[in-house]
């Protein structure tokens, strides 16, 4: 016979239905600190993660489809859409006279406009746009446009649009020092140039929205997007509406990286316009092909050093010149470009130097933000420097590096930390003592040796190892940015919900923020629910980027759990009246579920629930919204001084790579990562992160190849011909480790660090060790020009060129320095 306890059972199994919960329904707590799973994980890998193409639409949904051009340069001189008008199952079709408001949707400086009118600046720009019953027949209306276009010569190089003074922004300029005459006194001066090479966002989850028009004149916009404030501006401006009128929301995206930040808007833009002209709920999702042309990637540079050195490899000073393509418009490469040129130095001391950061126009679709946001390419040319320094000494680039690392002053008593824009690097020693760790921990000067050895007796394979540190600045560069919202709900049974201004990209934000609450309220996290990021929760808010989405919103939830935990205080001192001399309002806290005040035998304790019970019942508030801004940030840019980051975030990585160099096939057999992430927030999420960024930036400097054709067509615009790091690529011996026993310096979410981009940087030494393997070709007296992505071709040809310098060579020295 069935029992109550199993009727009850069946009820609960049967109201959860066949979905996993947001969160095991008897989870233990896992505030901050503990590893506690993504809150959307079983949805993910059972596929039943809802994204926009998951979302039920109405039954009378349009579908776009969008009409680009497949020029790159050129003046529209006929665009005739009677035909596509006509097609079957069309309904509405819009061009850029169609916009009842703003026709420039530029996110920070003007020039994107939302429709091409006479000038054609790149293949993939969008002419028009139509509406359809279905996808099928708005992709077949669109085949039927007549469009003629003067063609122009295309502008693909941005060195010589540099040198033509083609340039999106105006030129900056760090400089600190008499970095001219530290090159005149040096013993030593190297140059070179490096071609840094862009990368594809590839997320999962293409360009996609579905807009739902409302009773009055505004819309309600579904979208992957990093941020929702900013298209909700974008959308209310194009159709000439107030901000109110457009909610936006975000649950959840297969992916952003950057690509989301600003280039979601424009088709939330076009589909919302098609919603208020028919009164018709609206989906744009782009093919794979298109999103790859018509979006723009990470920005490809062309740096250049000249710097001076002293007989141990120190930089004295000197000068570095970064070279920014940036499309046919500003974007965000402004602010991207500023910050390649505050990382050029990595985690090295430049001594007296000047960095220039130039902003290239080309006739390409419009680069913007991607993981590392400009560091990663601003890094690269001083990490090249590194390892040409050691070459023509004829030392380790470990010791080189280790030399040069920020410190606080010289023997000569000359100050060491201080950046090139004036900022002063905290917490110097932790910097050195992550590279001498990892230096130990991944017995680096005994694989040295071995490595050295083995390339002696081996003619066709060689091998490489190299360690590179990573400095990386934490906050946005543009200051207002530096701010963030939360909205708290406590029901009345004792449940939460968080709603706050970031969005989850499968970075695990989300999961954090529900931590911070639950440890800030003393709950389960199995209590606190979050919601999706909406503009009516939260308004004004940032875009998640930066690496800053949980030192922001983590913030602005902490504000908000602490100030209605202190409401709560104030309220329980004086409704439970214990003996009629009220609770100690001084010794109270939130644990395990309760209200707990005293100590010891006078320890009073109120379940939760009957503490929000009492509260709501008393008419005291059980909801409060949250506030973050990032104090002390400030850049003056007239100067190039200023303190643009909070903190810096550190890391270091050994990579090992064997190199066939008669194929230029390649493998990275081993990686030793250590990161810094102060007193991390969830560890286990932590270091997945360190892990997909690492693996992300091998891809940026080895596979992934963008390329162009002479017409200005991009070529590699899918799987097939652009190709990213797969399951196999993995190395086979991969050790993370969090640095332990070492929070932030900074008042910080709980001494935390932010993890998001800082370990992108990691990839870099995979790309110093194949410089490393390729340089015992030469008895690793030269050091290779190797142009990224180190493609396996890019790799065979420096080394056949090492073996003709070699085979000319009348000595042939085979051993590495140690």
């Amino acid at each position: 016979m069935r029992t109550l306890t199993d009727i009850a059972q069946d009820a609960s199994r049967s109201n959860q239905g066949d979905a996993p919960l947001a969160r095991e329904a008897v989870a233990p707590r896992g505030g901050p600190g503990a590893s506690r799973a993504h809150d959307s994980a079983i949805k993910h890998v059972t596929g039943r993660a809802a994204y926009i193409d998951d979302i039920p639409s109405p039954a009378d949904t349009l579908h776009v489809a969008l009409g680009l051009s497949p020029t790159a340069h050129g003046r529209l001189t006929r665009l005739d859409l009677e035909k596509v008008r006509a097609a079957p199952g069309v309904v509405d079709v819009i061009t850029l006279a169609d916009i009842p408001g703003h026709i420039d949707i530029g996110p920070v400086f003007p020039g994107d406009p939302l429709f091409a009118d006479d000038e054609i600046s790149y293949v993939g720009q969008c002419l028009f746009a139509v509406a359809a019953e279905s996808h099928r027949d708005a992709r077949l209306a669109v085949k039927e446009a007549v469009v003629e276009i003067d063609e122009r010569p295309a502008s693909l190089d941005p060195v010589a649009a540099a040198e033509r003074g083609e340039f999106v922004r105006p030129t900056h300029v760090h400089e600190r020092g008499d970095w001219q005459q530290a090159l005149d006194d040096a013993p030593h001066v190297l140059e070179g140039e490096q071609f840094v090479g862009g990368q594809e966002h590839f997320y999962l989850e293409g360009q996609a929205c579905l807009v739902l028009p409302t009773e009055d004149e505004g819309v309600i916009i579904h979208t992957s997007n990093q941020h929702p404030s900013e298209t909700q501006k974008l959308v209310a401006e194009v159709l000439g509406i107030p901000f109110h009128a457009v909610t936006v929301e975000v649950r959840r995206m297969g992916g952003g990286f950057g690509g989301k930040e600003t280039q979601a808007s424009p088709w939330a833009c076009i589909a919302a316009l098609h919603a208020r002209r028919t009164g018709r709920a609206t989906r744009i999702r782009l093919p794979r092909a298109e999103d790859t042309r018509a979006t723009g990637k990470r920005h490809p540079f062309h740096n250049r050093y000249r710097l001076g050195v002293d007989a141990r490899g120190v930089l004295a000073g000197g000068e570095i010149t970064l070279i920014g393509d940036c499309g046919y418009s500003p974007d965000l490469s402004d602010a991207i470009v500023d910050r390649a040129m505050f990382h050029a130095d990595n985690a090295y001391s430049l001594g007296a130097a000047r960095v220039t950061g130039k902003r290239a126009r080309t006739h390409k679709a419009s680069n913007t933000a991607f993981r590392g946001f400009g560091g990663p390419q601003g890094m690269m040319i001083i990490e090249r420097a590194m390892d040409d320094i050691a070459r023509h000494l004829g030392e380790d680039p470990l010791t080189i590096r280790k030399r040069n690392l920020y410190r606080t002053k010289d023997p000569d008593g000359t100050p060491r930390d201080v950046s090139h824009y004036g900022q002063r690097v905290e917490q110097l020693s932790l910097l050195q003592d992550i590279v001498a760790r990892l230096e130990e921990s991944s017995d680096y000067w005994a694989r040295r040796r071995e490595i050295a050895a083995f390339n002696a007796q081996s003619p066709v394979i060689r091998k490489g190892l190299a360690l590179t540190p990573v400095k990386f600045g934490i906050s946005f560069t543009v200051q207002h940015l530096n701010q963030a919202g939360a909205l708290l709900i406590v029901y009345t049974d004792g449940s939460v919900m968080i709603n706050h201004g970031g969005t989850e990209m499968g970075q695990g934000l989300h999961t954090k923020v529900c931590q911070v609450v639950a440890r800030e309220l003393g709950l389960d996290l199995a209590r606190v629910r979050i919601t999706a990021t909406r503009t009516d929760k939260v308004p004004n808010t940032s875009p998640t980027a930066a690496s800053s989405g949980a030192d922001l919103n983590g913030q602005a939830a902490r504000d908000a759990a602490s100030k209605l935990r202190e409401r709560l205080f104030d309220f329980a001192a004086t409704h439970f009246d214990r003996e009629a001399g009220g609770l100690d309002r001084e010794a109270m806290r939130l644990e395990d579920g309760h209200l707990v005040a005293g100590l010891g035998e006078d320890e009073t304790r109120i379940p939760w629930g009957e503490l929000v019970q009492a509260a709501y019942m008393a008419r005291v508030s059980l909801s409060e919204k949250g506030f973050y801004a990032t104090p002390l940030i400030h850049y003056d840019r007239a100067t190039g001084r200023g303190r643009p980051f909070y903190y810096y975030a550190f890391g270091a990585a050994v990579a090992e790579v064997e190199v066939d160099t008669l194929s230029g096939e390649y493998r990275l057999s081993r990686a030793d990562i250590l990161h810094d992430v102060g007193d991390s927030l969830n560890p286990a999420i932590d270091i997945g992160q360190i892990e997909g960024a690492f693996i992300q930036g091998m891809g940026w400097l080895t596979s992934e190849e963008l390329r162009w054709n002479d017409a200005g067509r991009l070529v590699t615009d899918g799987p097939s011909t652009y190709k990213i790091p797969a399951f196999g690529d993995l190395p086979p011996t991969f050790k993370v480790d969090l640095l332990q026993g070492h929070p932030n310096s900074r008042a910080s979410l709980y001494r935390s660090k932010a993890v998001g981009e800082p370990p992108f940087m990691l990839g870099i030494s995979v790309w110093s060790a194949l410089r490393d393997a390729l340089a015992s070709l030469a008895g690793y007296r030269v050091s290779p020009a190797l142009d990224t992505p180190a493609t396996p071709e890019r790799v065979l040809m420096v080394a056949d060129a090492l073996r003709r310098t070699q085979d000319a060579s009348p000595t042939r020295p085979d051993h590495a320095p140690v």
